[in-house]
């Protein structure tokens, strides 16, 4: 399978996740938008979709789903999206399309999380080497505007590099900064720790709510991961 057919692959895959008639959060990015596309040819697996980005919600609308928000189900089915990095212990890193923080609200509040990603972006530790970033994939920080300067300050001050997307807002009008360099030994802890910073709204490690299966597209077809016992 090429890159592209394992994509594919899991996005259909992850319908035999849903029962008909169920709420379902939709992350962002391709291979969710490549979901998208599945739910619009199976409309009676979904009665509505909780997105978790103003284009998801634009594409969700698009293939005829209609948009709720938690106000309306506080607690969708299953929750399916994307990943930056999987590790074995199914926790991520999320937010290479800057939809870290709403992303991290419907993964938090539905019953069930299915990631879904191709192989290239499996590694033994959320700071080791993937596909995509060989020395590692930065950590998205989700900040308030005037808080860049000391957020950025603290994380150097933690041993990262910091790298502001230039130019570039969240749907809720946050700045986003890119860590690099970052132990992450304790994943858990310093998701903890980051959102501790004042001016961080959200982080994109997934710890604290990590994946409860994550399908893999791979060269043999499809592959499902569970949590260690």
């Amino acid at each position: 399978m090429t890159r592209d057919e394992q994509k594919r692959a899991v996005a259909e895959a992850a319908l035999g996740y849903l029962t008909p008639g169920d709420t379902v959060g939709v992350g962002t990015g391709s291979t969710a938008a490549l979901f998208i596309d599945q739910l619009a040819a199976h409309p009676e697996l979904v009665a509505a979709a909780v997105p978790s980005s103003e284009a998801t919600a634009a594409a969700l609308r698009d293939a005829g789903i209609r948009v709720v928000g938690l106000d309306e189900v506080p607690a969708p089915a299953v929750y399916v999206d994307g990943a930056d990095v999987v590790d074995p212990e199914l926790r991520l890193i999320k937010g290479a399309g800057g939809a870290l923080v709403r992303e991290k609200i419907v993964a938090s509040a539905s019953r069930l999380f299915v990631c879904i990603v191709d192989e290239s972006k499996l590694s033994p530790r959320l700071d080791g080497p993937t596909g995509d970033h060989p020395e590692g994939a930065p950590v998205p920080l989700a900040v308030v505007p005037m808080a860049a300067p000391l957020v950025s300050a603290r994380v150097r001050a933690l041993g990262g590099s910091v790298a502001v997307r230039p130019g570039y807002l969240t749907d809720d009008g946050l700045t986003v900064l890119d860590v690099s360099g970052l132990t992450l030994d304790d994943p858990a802890r310093r998701e903890v720790a980051l959102d501790a910073i004042p001016g961080v709204v959200e982080n994109g490690i997934f710890a604290g709510r990590r994946a409860d299966v994550v399908l893999v597209g791979s060269s043999t077809g499809v592959q499902t991961l569970e949590p260690p016992v």
